[in-house]
């Protein structure tokens, strides 16, 4: 599945969020979760999952693929968000020839959901039409569903230098940064993930970086084309620009289980020659008491594009 087109930074983002319309929906289903005691699968082990999952799309071997996904899985493309049945359809279209990967990461969320991060090169074709071998940095959440391991959640974007993005004059830059309020405590978050990631934009845009970097994981990583990012590389990115115009809208979320949870949404930048629509994307988590940020990814809307030059999703 997974859909070929890319990131820019959530935590490049800024946020004018908490005054928008959206619509809050809730994708999952909770009925099929158990929590176990057992610690999670190997690096090794959830690696091989996921190329499992890619051989299976390789093989057209669709049943065997759907096997592989929780009835709640979810997959953000730069075309929409599919469901578990909106992608086994859409996959039938992608002939996956070749796949290769490496920089395999996996980030455990608790013992029963694992964040998997690498890099994937393809050979493909998409209705016909030839896609674009990449590479792109891929995310993949797997989940303990009923003491079987299960696809959640992917997300991608491509490897790419990013083109100049327009910033504030020094003297603006100064400005910005004396009226700051670095030292203003961060609201609260909970087990809400549409109210924590509003949080989130709602330090970028009084230039809190404080109270954002609060609001992350110690272990937090975000993708971008230009990058793979820590925490400190995400605070940091924070203050190079102006989002303050930026709109937030369809709003989704999922429950992973007890102690995580999943949202996307659609942001709006202001008109510009180098900037449109992107689907983002965070997992939030329940560090000691406290929900955090731990993965967010990004992708931009894929422009209209003729039928025979449209964009695949793609899935492990």
């Amino acid at each position: 599945m997974k859909k070929i087109l890319a990131l820019v930074s959530f935590l490049l983002v800024a946020t004018a969020c908490t005054n928008q319309p959206s619509t809050n929906t809730n994708m999952g289903s909770n009925a099929n979760m158990t929590t176990s005691k057992s610690a999670p699968p190997s690096e090794a082990e959830i690696t091989a999952k996921e190329k499992a999952a890619w051989d299976a799309i390789k093989k057209k071997d669709y049943d065997a693929f759907g096997n592989m996904l929780a009835s709640d899985y979810i997959e953000v493309t730069d075309e929409k968000v599919f469901d578990k049945a909106g992608i086994v359809a859409d996959v039938k279209d992608f002939n996956l020839t070749d796949a290769t990967f490496s920089d395999w990461k996996m980030l455990p969320i608790d013992n029963d959901a694992v964040i998997l991060t690498y890099q994937t090169t393809v050979k493909a074709t998409y209705k016909g039409a030839e896609v674009p071998p990449g590479p792109y940095r891929s995310a993949a959440v797997w989940v303990n569903r009923d003491g079987k391991w299960l696809a959640f959640y992917y997300q991608q974007t491509p490897v790419k230098t990013m083109p100049p993005t327009p910033s504030s004059s020094p003297s603006a830059s100064k400005t910005e940064t004396a009226t700051a309020s670095p030292a203003a405590k961060p609201a609260e978050t909970g087990p809400d993930p549409i109210a924590d990631e509003k949080l989130v934009w709602d330090a970028i845009k009084s230039k809190n970086h404080d109270a954002f970097a609060a609001l992350l994981a110690a272990d937090s990583v975000e993708l971008e084309p230009d990058g793979f990012y820590d925490k400190a590389g995400s605070v940091k990115s924070v203050g190079m620009l102006d989002f303050s115009k930026f709109g937030l809208s369809d709003w989704k979320s999922a429950k992973i289980d007890s102690d995580a949870a999943f949202v996307t949404y659609l942001v709006t930048p202001p008109a510009g020659p180098n900037m449109g629509p992107e689907r983002h994307s965070t997992i939030w988590v329940n560090r000691n008491g406290k929900w955090v940020a731990l993965l967010h990814v990004g992708t931009p809307v894929a422009k209209p594009a003729p039928k025979s030059q449209a964009m695949p999703s793609m899935k492990m």
